[in-house]
């Protein structure tokens, strides 16, 4: 669906809200740039469409940050990157209020959070101080300063990357931080072919990098596909199989701590984004399946035995999806009622309430 606005010089442009034709027109755009990835950018537009955050892993040189600067440059919202370091303070991120001798008063000098996309560099670098001072920032879109509450922009995304093969001067991520990402995503190094593509193209146009690419969508149509994301309809088996899927990692004999609340509320949201993304108005089981490793890896605390023992968190889902049966993926059961209204989806309705 197309929607027309007037600009200021009285011309009309297009705007959709159509998450699928929004998600083609990002993804065309970014690829001129990042080569391999378009599963890592079909996710984060995910999260930019449903309110969530990324959590980005791989090694130096894998085009992490270019991947959060493609998608801001792409939609034209603002961006912000931290550079994530020992010394790095609190104030640092959020900001904080200097006295103005020759006016007598304070004045809040704003930090990076306040931005659209702020992309957290080598997060694992930071101290749990440090670190903790994003928390507040993508669980509500806000931060205290001196005292004070400031709402953050809408659309908000915080993209955090970390390296894997660092283990000096690093901090891993608790627990509880690492909950408050939607999604964990690896960037993984490219194969030959498109590693050859990636050379053929920078010597063509050596230029090439994140400034080459233009503003294709802008907030009012993310904000009106973000609508159209939540019209998406959840049918009750897939709601019992998101259910299941999350209550076996709690009951997991080799899993110490399982998946919160927040991760079945990922699931609602992503899975949703995904079907919209697809042009569908309904999800089906495969849209499940594709977020239960970016979803649930991260938030598993495996057991010390079984880890002594050589089980994983992805062998632990490996054994979670051979044990829990999807439902049918037959239309009428997963599509909405088109005679009544659709099933309301309560577990959204209640997020959105919070």
């Amino acid at each position: 669906m197309t929607r027309y606005d007037t600009i200021d010089d009285g011309q009309q442009t297009d705007r959709t809200d159509d998450p699928a034709e929004l998600y083609e027109t990002l993804r065309t755009e970014i690829e001129r740039v990042l080569i391999g990835n378009e599963e890592i950018v079909e996710q984060l537009t995910v999260a930019l469409l449903t309110g969530g955050h990324v959590l980005l892993e791989g090694v130096p040189g894998v085009a992490k940050t270019t991947a959060a600067t493609l998608l801001a440059q792409a939609t034209g919202l603002e961006y912000s990157r931290i550079q994530l370091t020992a010394d790095v303070l609190p104030a640092d991120i959020t900001g904080t209020t200097i006295y103005r001798e020759e006016r007598g008063e304070f004045e809040r000098l704003q930090g990076p959070i306040f931005a659209n996309i702020v992309v957290a560099d080598e997060i694992n670098r930071a101290t749990p101080k440090a670190q903790s001072a994003l928390l507040e920032a993508m669980e509500e879109t806000q931060v205290t300063i001196e005292g004070r509450t400031y709402s953050l922009p809408t659309p908000f995304l915080v993209v955090a990357t970390q390296n894997p093969l660092e283990m000096d001067g690093v901090f891993e991520l608790p627990a509880a931080q690492r909950d408050r990402f939607q999604f964990k995503l690896e960037m993984e190094l490219p194969d030959r072919d498109t590693e050859r593509t990636l050379i053929d193209r920078f010597e063509t146009d050596p230029d090439l990098g994140p400034d080459s690419v233009e503003p294709v969508v802008g907030a009012g149509e993310l904000l009106l596909a973000r609508q159209a994301v939540r019209e998406t309809h959840v049918a009750g088996p897939i709601k019992s199989y998101v259910l299941d899927l999350v209550g076996a990692t709690r009951e997991h004999p080799q899993i110490m701590h399982g998946a919160s609340p927040r991760a079945t509320r990922a699931f609602i949201t992503a899975i949703q984004a995904a079907a919209a993304i697809d042009g569908r108005e309904y999800v089906i089981p495969d849209d499940v399946k594709q977020f239960v490793t970016p979803i649930l890896a991260h938030r598993l605390v495996v057991r010390t035995d079984a880890e002594l023992a050589g089980v994983t968190r992805a062998t632990v889902i490996e054994d979670i999806l051979e044990s829990v049966d999807p439902p049918g993926t037959d239309t009428n059961t997963l599509a909405p009622d088109r005679v009544g209204t659709s099933e309301p989806n309560e577990m959204l309705e209640r997020y959105d309430a919070e």
